[in-house]
């Protein structure tokens, strides 16, 4: 056991603050990485200030940071194929049961006794839950690391571990590609990430959003279309066309209003995750034998497959990099809606205090 040094929370209404942790010695299959850039997810806000309760309670002092990116500085006897110098990305899972029906096919973010990269129960005893990327060190099994291209800036490549591979994901499941019409609700950490996809993809590529100002941006990042969701005779004008959409918006909306865009077969897929639930018209989905369904982040295969196709085209997140020590500041910040469109923390900050 070694100690590192972090930024925790000690309660819901404690600021980050700077903290050393306990980390285990790297043993069998583990890697020790040092951390490089560890993305800031609203979903580490959630958690600090313990929003998420009733189903992930949180645990104190709590270390957040589930997008991370760093170098191999120390490997375990039974590591294969990683080595000290590589460059290297660990996302929202650190672990599974390996044996489920789930784990075998590659998904083990449906693994139901998956190990949470922070908050779960840690089964090394080395704390009493995992603690996450804000920190300068993490020890994580070889199976949940995947190796970052090269030609990918580190910073920028950091959100793909969760706010990529949730977008990516149901993409590829979809079977987006050239042929198809896809839709992204929202212009945001997700919805971005959406929108690079997609056109990669070589879908036509609309994005639907309630402001104005965001049209050169969405261009920007790859849209064919851009349409006000407020705009009824533009939303018509697209009713029945689209093979697919992804509806990154975490704030309550009308989801029948974009169910009516769908082909017959079409899906629309939610990766945001409003607080209350959504209203669904039956007759919608019943005529055009149309489908609503949820995606979380994919496997440890398919995040890897991501890696290497952002590598191959060139696509990362658009960040903005901060020093940890303005993380408050950045939380303030992500409730106001104010980053374009991932924060990301460059950790020589925290090897500096």
């Amino acid at each position: 056991m070694y100690r590192a040094r972090a930024y925790s929370a000690s309660s819901s209404t404690s600021p980050l603050a700077s903290d050393t942790i306990a980390r285990r010695e790297p043993t069998g299959r583990d890697v020790q990485i040092e951390i490089l850039y560890c993305g800031v997810c609203h979903s580490d806000l959630h958690y600090v200030r313990d929003e998420w309760h009733d189903a992930m309670p949180a645990v104190y002092p709590c270390v957040p940071g589930h997008e991370i990116i760093g170098r191999v500085t120390r490997t375990g006897p039974d590591v294969g194929a990683l080595r000290a110098g590589d460059l290297v990305g660990v996302g929202c899972l650190v672990d599974s049961d390996h044996d489920c029906p789930n784990c075998r096919e590659g998904l083990e973010q449906f693994c139901p006794n998956m190990v949470l990269t922070y908050g779960s129960p840690d089964s090394h005893g080395t704390a009493p839950v995992t603690y996450g990327g804000y920190s300068d060190s993490v020890v994580v099994d070889e199976r949940f690391v995947v190796r970052i291209p090269s030609n990918l800036d580190p910073a920028a490549a950091a959100p793909l571990l969760c706010a990529g591979i949730t977008t990516y994901s149901p993409m590829r499941h979809w079977r987006v590609g050239p042929g198809k019409k896809v839709g992204v609700v929202g212009l945001g950490g997700l919805g971005h990430m959406g929108v690079k996809f997609a056109h990669a993809l070589g879908a036509h590529t609309v994005v639907f959003t309630t402001s104005e100002s965001k049209r050169d941006d969405a261009i920007r990042l790859g849209a064919d279309e851009v349409v006000l969701s407020k705009d009824a005779n533009r939303m018509k004008a697209h009713a029945g066309s689209f093979d697919f959409i992804l509806d990154c918006v975490s704030a309550n909306h009308d989801v029948n209003s974009y169910i009516n865009l769908l082909t017959r077969d079409g899906n629309l897929t939610l990766v945001g995750a409003p607080e209350k639930p959504l209203p669904v018209a039956a007759f919608a989905l019943i005529f055009g034998r149309r489908s609503l369904s949820g995606s979380p982040i994919g496997g440890i295969a398919e995040t890897q497959e991501m890696f290497d196709f952002c590598g191959q085209h060139r696509i990362t997140s658009d960040v903005e990099v901060i020093p940890i020590q303005k993380i408050n500041e950045a939380y303030d910040r992500l409730l106001r809606s104010d980053v374009k469109y991932r924060f990301c923390i460059d950790m020589a900050s925290l090897r500096s205090e």
